[in-house]
């Protein structure tokens, strides 16, 4: 593997035995698009329950060693053994894990190939139990151009994981269009997870911004996908949001009725509805009966799939919340516990443990 930015040359000695290793595994780079991590995918026998989670969370020591535990409060305690026992006792069969919601445009260049390199050797030291959604670091366009073929072609992640916004830019913006034009050629899925924006960082005092404002935040990225036509241009990339699709559900009356507008009805032939329907929703934090409710009228329970926000929230908390909130049927657990991410990721067949 070549040196990156001369970096190489100037390792410690756990991440230069790290770095020969990904290079051994790169030389299989020719093998089907299943790649590195499908070949160590037989799973645990502690996964076979078999629900499979796009929104678990992957703390790299890159990340501790930037902002410091105490920055990251639940997330600087995740560790693998943790996140795997929690697993293990809700039948989480595979963890598709991304870096929490932390971003800094002046450390996010160094951040990006270690926590990647960590990542995908969590997923090879525990076969079939942690998939990868690399990180990427945004808004450098070309850095991140180069990781994702680093992420793609070399350590063979399932997609990538991208902020709703970056700083006072929201997915969608034509900046980033290179970005979602190499997403859309590799048919990529883009898992998303809100952050606070340059604008609206401690609106009202004592309440956090996850509590209301990243909700809104999702919702402001999902209507500049659809409204500012990035979601038409590039019609490959795969995207699920978080948490339901934020605030997005309750605001539908007046999406729908925006769709309809002189400005845009031409462009949405079939409504708002059939545009938001292309994109998948997970269940981290929503899994009540209120919310739930409002995210089943919205799109087909097609798309919906399973996350839990752990260790932000217990695994457990989202499976009894969404087998108790009384919306959901025996049939439609099982689509959103596991097939309908096995449709969006097919490369996860065979790999995450199985259904009983």
């Amino acid at each position: 593997m070549h040196a990156q930015n001369g970096r190489d040359n100037n390792l410690s000695p756990s991440r230069r035995e790290f770095l020969q290793s990904t290079a051994a595994i790169a030389a299989t780079a020719i093998l089907p698009a299943s790649g590195l991590l499908a070949q160590v995918a037989t799973p645990s026998t502690g996964s076979r329950i078999g629900r499979i989670d796009v929104h678990g969370h992957v703390t790299p020591p890159i990340l501790i060693e930037t902002v410091g535990v105490d920055a990251l409060g639940a997330f600087g305690k995740w560790t693998p053994e943790k996140a795997l026992a929690a697993m293990d006792e809700s039948g989480v069969a595979t963890a598709m894990i991304s870096v929490p919601p932390h971003y800094d445009p002046a450390t996010v260049d160094r951040i990006a190939r270690p926590t990647n390199e960590y990542a995908a050797r969590l997923a090879i030291d525990h076969p079939g139990r942690f998939g990868v959604f690399a990180f990427l670091p945004m808004p450098h366009i070309d850095v991140t151009l180069r990781e994702i073929a680093y992420a793609f072609d070399t350590l063979k992640v399932f997609g990538v994981a991208m902020y709703t916004n970056y700083g006072d830019k929201w997915l969608g913006d034509p900046a980033f269009n290179p970005v979602f034009e190499e997403l859309n050629r590799r048919e990529a899925v883009v898992f998303t997870h809100p952050i606070t924006a340059n604008c609206c960082a401690n609106l009202i005092p004592n309440i956090g911004d996850g509590a209301i404002e990243w909700q809104t935040d999702t919702t402001r990225a999902i209507a500049q996908m659809i409204f500012g036509g990035a979601a038409d241009r590039y019609p490959n990339v795969r995207m699920i949001w978080s948490h339901g699709g934020g605030t997005m559900p309750f605001l539908i009356e007046r999406f729908v009725n925006m769709a309809k507008s002189p400005q845009f009805a031409a462009k949405f032939p079939q409504g708002f509805a059939a545009a938001a329907a292309k994109f998948y929703y997970d269940t981290a934090q929503v899994a009540n009966p209120p919310a739930m409710s409002a995210l089943t009228k919205v799109v087909p329970m097609s798309q919906i799939v399973f996350g839990t926000d752990y260790p932000a929230r217990t695994i457990a908390d989202n499976v009894n919340g969404l087998r108790d909130c009384g919306v959901l049927s025996a049939r439609d657990l099982q689509q959103i516990n596991r097939e309908n991410t096995l449709t969006l990721i097919p490369q996860l067949k065979g790999y995450a443990g199985t259904l009983r």
